[in-house]
């Protein structure tokens, strides 16, 4: 069995808690947050949980969670979400497409660009004013993030090949939650 703990599905031992650091979590009420982060240092589920986030994302990034079949690690994630999110939302412009993804208009405008050049975006005038520009998803864009999709879908059917409807269920809503955390922790104070 693999001995390094990034190898291996064991939480790493909880540290002792520092001299007056908050109440150690068998001595806080379950529902109770931690109050600083040296509080959260002895909570068995906390340490492990971080820990599978971390192996996740490594092992996302390494497998890029591509997909299976023809359209296997064919589209880098910043591709794939600005597509989705065009393919959602419809012509966009790029400060409010910045602004629903948390993301900076700058960084919007340069991971776009190779999908313009590419043909799976479009700039358009914007119908109501035509000096603005907005971008769409093109026919192109269209069918190639179709094909992505039915690719990751076919990964994840794979991965939880053995799991109930009511584990995949449960799973993606648990994901989608944290996710929605994880944006509530980064967004500024009264933004979305």
């Amino acid at each position: 069995m693999p001995t390094h703990p990034d190898l291996t599905t064991d939480s790493p031992q909880p540290s002792r808690p520092a001299p007056g650091a908050s109440a150690p979590a068998a001595d806080r009420p379950a529902d109770a947050p931690c109050e600083d982060a040296a509080g959260c240092r002895d909570d068995p589920v906390l340490e492990a949980m971080q820990h599978q986030v971390a192996l996740f994302a490594r092992r996302a990034e390494q497998t890029r969670l591509g997909g299976v079949g023809q359209g296997r690690n064919s589209m880098d994630r910043a591709a794939y979400l600005l597509l989705n999110r065009l393919d959602q939302e419809g012509p966009t412009g790029v400060k409010a497409l910045a602004c629903g993804m948390g993301i900076d208009s700058s960084t919007v405008t340069r991971q776009v660009a190779p999908l313009v050049d590419s043909g799976l975006v479009e700039r358009t005038s914007h119908p109501e004013d035509g000096r603005a520009v907005v971008l769409e998803l093109s026919a192109r864009g269209a069918a190639r993030l179709d094909q992505v999709r039915a690719s990751r879908r076919a990964l994840m059917a794979l991965l939880t090949e053995d799991w109930d409807e009511r584990e995949r269920s449960t799973f993606c809503d648990l994901l989608a939650r944290f996710n929605e955390a994880l944006a509530a922790a980064h967004s500024p104070v009264g933004g979305s």
